[in-house]
């Protein structure tokens, strides 16, 4: 496990590279790490360039603030994600703009693609639209993210997971890009969805994969 200056470091390299990437635009979204027994967040309304690794919040994970200014206005979903899935210790919010399209559609993303894998089953859910910040939609994300690693969120963006930072990025830039390819697909005509049986054989491979690497 990173020590928390190592940590911070990392949190704003993420948070910047997010911008670069163009997952993320201005103020719009956030992303935390886990630390020690709580977590590392990305301050509110201050833009990624204006941030330094002082800038990080840290807080317990029942959402007290120990240390630094106010936490990003989607704290809850962040500690309550981290209290409920222990093999997770990252957390990114986006509004990338084709994940986002599709949640103003409120359409969840099916099996387009075989790399829908890498976010944990064979869709990537929608939540319903709740207002930032709140607890229904701390709440509607739990939902959506039960065995996922990503999900979309109604009228708002995209939230993705990983074992850690780099790994969440990974898994943002992935999904990000299957947004794409199914809004594309869309504007075409009617994608041809993989089956079930198919995910799965999709999912052993990955197993198989993982176990070489």
């Amino acid at each position: 496990m990173k020590d928390e200056l190592t940590l911070r470091a990392v949190l704003l390299d993420v948070s910047r590279r997010m911008l670069e990437l163009g997952l993320n635009r201005g103020t719009a979204g956030n992303a935390s790490a886990r630390c020690g027994d709580g977590l590392l967040i990305t301050p509110s309304a201050l833009p990624v360039p204006a941030m330094t690794a002082a800038s990080m919040v840290r807080m317990a994970l029942d959402g007290r603030v120990l240390q630094g200014g106010k936490p990003s206005s989607e704290w809850r979903f962040h500690c309550d994600i981290l209290n409920a899935r222990p093999e997770i210790g990252a957390v990114l919010h986006m509004h990338s703009p084709f994940a986002t399209t599709l949640a103003c559609l409120h359409r969840a993303v099916p099996a387009v693609h075989y790399m829908i894998a890498l976010a944990g089953g064979d869709s990537i859910r929608c939540t319903p639209y709740s207002v930032f910040g709140e607890q229904q939609l701390s709440d509607d994300v739990l939902e959506a993210l039960r065995g996922r690693k990503a999900c979309l969120l109604g009228n708002h963006g995209m939230i993705a997971l990983g074992a850690d930072l780099d790994d969440a990025l990974a898994v943002a830039q992935e999904v990000e890009f299957l947004c794409e390819i199914y809004w594309r697909t869309l504007s075409v005509g009617e994608p041809r969805i993989l089956t079930a049986q198919q995910m799965h054989e999709v999912k052993a491979k990955f197993v198989e994969y993982k176990k070489r690497s």
